[in-house]
């Protein structure tokens, strides 16, 4: 297999993975805090081993490095716990799409923190997620959907997309820093946030509450990381993002699938519209041709 295409399958397996997240959350049965406690606590766990295997736990560590891995840990902690509090509010499929504007909310950010310049296309991309989300917003929940708070979970989704754009931001103050110690140092930052929260008083009772936290911890974050970086170390950044939005499209069928969930029209116009934004986005797709000609190209027209 050529590394192309074992890149293609990593990534197509660790998005596959990523996009079951959902069922795994709700099938626990316990509340967004504890899951994320136990996600981190299994996940430390996996990425430990996985650290370890690979080498990096020896002469990498400065405090640099945990400082910044530190408060991408916050940031990434709080986007978990927000992330799964909306699936219960919005659905895992709603939740999901609306989670997808994190190409958006770099963009910002990149405008705003370090100016980045903003063209008219990024901005046509960025107006057509946003009218995308008006129409999720608008929509009206159909069959399947048990949530009581539809507006507060897609709130919700919005402001975990913007700590995961955090996260990323101050990930790149750790350029040459393997990813793999950087979620390991996350993960073990959530346990210290989490523990004196957790309800370490009243633990899960079942054998399939417990099976889907460790799958959460083990599986859709040691694993999948390791499917993930392994991924992006092969392709090409067009195709990650391209393979990237096999992960909605996942959780929507899971979503349906699972637990009956059926958006309406304006929801399903909404969420393919900021799908297709994002794509868009990741991959460099122009809206319109330049009006500029390449002075080469008018050089060679004029002779």
């Amino acid at each position: 297999m050529d590394e192309k295409l074992r890149g293609t399958v990593e990534m197509t397996a660790a998005m596959t993975i990523l996009g079951t997240i959902g069922w795994f959350v709700v099938m626990s049965g316990q509340s967004a805090l504890d899951v994320v406690f136990w996600r981190c606590v299994f996940g430390a766990g996996a990425l430990l081993v996985v650290c370890a295997g690979m080498g990096f736990l020896r002469g990498l560590l400065n405090l640099r490095i945990l400082g910044w891995a530190a408060l991408g840990g916050v940031a990434i902690v709080i986007n978990w716990f927000l992330l799964f509090q909306s699936y219960s509010m919005a659905s895992i499929s709603i939740s999901t799409a609306v989670y997808n504007t994190q190409p958006f909310m770099l963009v910002m950010f990149g405008a705003l923190l370090f100016g980045e310049k903003l063209t008219a296309n990024k901005f046509a991309w960025l107006a057509i997620a946003f009218g995308g989300l008006l129409l999720i917003i608008s929509g009206k929940p159909d069959g399947g959907f048990t949530g009581t708070n539809y507006a507060g979970g897609i709130a919700m989704a919005l402001v975990a997309a913007f700590f995961w754009a955090v996260a990323a931001i101050i990930t790149k103050k750790l350029k040459g820093t393997p990813p793999h110690l950087i979620a390991l140092i996350q993960v073990c930052v959530g346990i210290l946030l989490l523990a004196p929260f957790a309800n370490l008083d009243n633990l899960p009772d079942t054998p399939s509450s417990w099976g889907a936290l460790v799958m959460v911890g083990v599986v859709h974050t040691g694993i999948m990381y390791v499917l993930m970086y392994g991924a992006v170390q092969k392709l090409p950044t067009h195709l990650q993002g391209s393979l990237s939005f096999i992960y909605p499209v996942v959780a929507i069928l899971v979503d349906l699938i699972a637990f009956g969930y059926r958006p309406d029209t304006a929801q399903i116009i909404g969420v393919v519209a900021i799908v297709i934004a994002a794509t868009g986005m990741n991959l460099g797709w122009q809206l319109w041709r330049s009006g500029k000609r390449n002075p080469a190209r008018n050089a060679a027209i004029q002779k």
